[in-house]
C-alpha cells in the first residue's frame, strides 16, 4: 500500500511538473464587463489581465480549490486526448505540427515528457520495478559466504532442539543428525575457501572520468556502501532524466547535419517527443508484466513497438524516403546506445557527490 500511495504521489507530481510548463489554453468564456485587477489594479476587460495576466474571476470557496487540484493535476484541458493518439500512432506529424506553429492545440514536448517520466517512475515504484538497494553482507567477496554460514548455524540450533525433544531410538534422530552433520560440513568448506581468500577484496579499476582521485572515490564509496550507491543511482536517474535530451540532440544533429532547413530546434521537440512515448510504452510494458501476461509479452511488445515508433517518427518529422530513412534509423540506433552510456556515467558521477 505505501508503494502505491508514493506511487500515485509521484504521477501527481509529474503531472503538477509538466502543468508549470504548459501554458493555458485560452477557452475561458470571454468577460464583456470591464474589471479592475485584484492584483495590479490594471482596468481591463476579458479574462486575463493584460499586464500580470491574472485571471479577472477570482473564486473564494471551497470547491475552487478542488478545481485547481483537478486542473493542476490533469492540466492538459483537451490537449490530452488530442496529443495522446497522435503521439502513439502518428508521431511525426505531430512532431511536424507543433514545430510549424499549432501550439495551443497539443501538450507541448516538455510538459509531456515531464508527465511521462514522472508517470513511469511512479508505475515503477507501484508494480515493484527497481534496483536492489539492500545488499547484505556489505557488498565485499566475503558478504555472501557469511550469510550462508549465519543461516547453517541457524539450522544446526533448530536440529539441535528437535533432537532434545527425541527419544533415544526415534527414528527420526539418524536422519536429523545427517541433516546436522551435512550443514556443518559445508560450513566447514567455507570456512577453507574464507582461508584461501585475501581479507581485501581485489583491485577495481573503473573509468568514468579519466580523472583517478574521482575514480578511486567512487570505487571507495562503492566498495564501502554499494546499497546506498544503487539508491542514488536510481534516484539520480528519476531527478536528472531531463539529461537524456541534451545529450540526445547533437547526435540527431549529426544525422542532418548537411540540411540547413532543419535546425537544433527540431531535433529538441523530436528527441523529447521520442522519449516521452519511451517512457509511456514503459509504463504500459510494466502495467502488462503486472497484470500477469509475462516479461515475454512485455518484451515482444517493445521489440516491435519501440522500433516501429522511432522509424514512423524519424521519416515523417523529417519528410524522408525509405532509404534516408533506413539508414538514419540504424544510425540512431547506434547513437541511442552512446547516449544511454553516456548517461549511465552521468549517474556514475553524480552519484559519488
Amino acid at each position: 500500500m505505501n508503494e502505491i500511495s508514493e506511487g500515485l504521489g509521484g504521477i501527481v507530481e509529474g503531472a503538477l511538473a509538466g502543468g508549470a510548463v504548459e501554458p493555458e489554453s485560452g477557452r475561458a468564456r470571454t468577460i464583456e464587463s470591464t474589471t479592475t485587477c485584484a492584483n495590479c489594479g490594471t482596468v481591463f476587460s476579458g479574462n486575463y489581465c493584460p499586464d500580470c495576466g491574472q485571471k479577472a474571476r477570482i473564486h473564494r470557496t471551497l470547491t475552487a480549490i478542488g478545481h485547481d487540484l483537478v486542473h493542476g493535476v490533469l492540466h492538459l484541458d483537451g490537449k490530452l486526448s488530442r496529443t495522446l493518439p497522435l503521439l502513439a500512432f502518428k508521431p511525426g506529424k505531430l512532431t511536424r505540427r507543433y514545430i510549424e506553429g499549432e501550439r495551443a492545440r497539443f501538450v507541448s514536448p516538455m510538459s509531456m515528457f515531464l508527465f511521462s517520466v514522472f508517470a513511469m517512475f511512479a508505475v515503477f515504484q507501484m508494480v515493484g520495478i527497481g534496483v536492489p538497494t539492500t545488499i547484505e553482507g556489505g557488498g565485499t567477496l566475503n558478504g555472501t559466504s557469511e550469510i550462508i554460514k549465519r543461516q547453517g548455524t541457524t539450522e544446526i540450533e533448530r536440529i539441535e532442539r528437535e533432537l532434545a525433544a527425541l527419544e533415544p531410538d526415534d527414528p527420526l534422530r539418524a536422519e536429523l543428525e545427517e541433516d546436522r552433520n551435512t550443514i556443518a560440513r559445508t560450513i566447514r568448506g567455507i570456512d577453507e575457501i574464507d582461508l584461501e581468500r585475501p581479507d581485501t577484496a581485489p583491485e577495481i579499476n573503473i573509468n568514468v572520468t579519466g580523472i583517478e582521485k574521482i575514480d578511486k572515490g567512487l570505487i571507495k564509496k562503492w566498495r564501502e556502501n554499494p546499497g546506498l550507491m544503487l539508491y542514488k543511482l536510481q534516484a539520480n536517474g528519476y531527478k536528472f532524466s531531463w539529461l537524456l535530451i541534451p545529450l540526445s540532440i547533437p547526435f540527431v544533429w549529426l544525422l542532418f547535419a548537411w540540411r540547413r532547413r532543419f535546425k537544433a530546434y527540431d531535433h529538441a521537440i523530436f528527441v523529447t517527443y521520442s522519449l516521452a512515448f519511451m517512457s509511456l510504452l514503459f509504463i504500459a510494458l510494466s502495467l502488462v508484466n503486472a497484470v500477469g501476461l509475462g516479461l515475454g509479452w512485455a518484451a515482444a511488445m517493445f521489440v516491435f513497438a519501440a522500433p516501429l515508433h522511432l522509424y514512423k517518427h524519424l521519416r515523417h518529422s523529417y519528410g524522408l524516403s525509405r532509404f534516408s530513412t533506413v539508414w538514419r534509423f540504424f544510425a540512431l540506433l547506434f547513437f541511442i546506445l552512446v547516449v544511454v552510456m553516456l548517461f549511465l556515467q552521468a549517474l556514475l558521477l553524480l552519484g559519488g557527490f
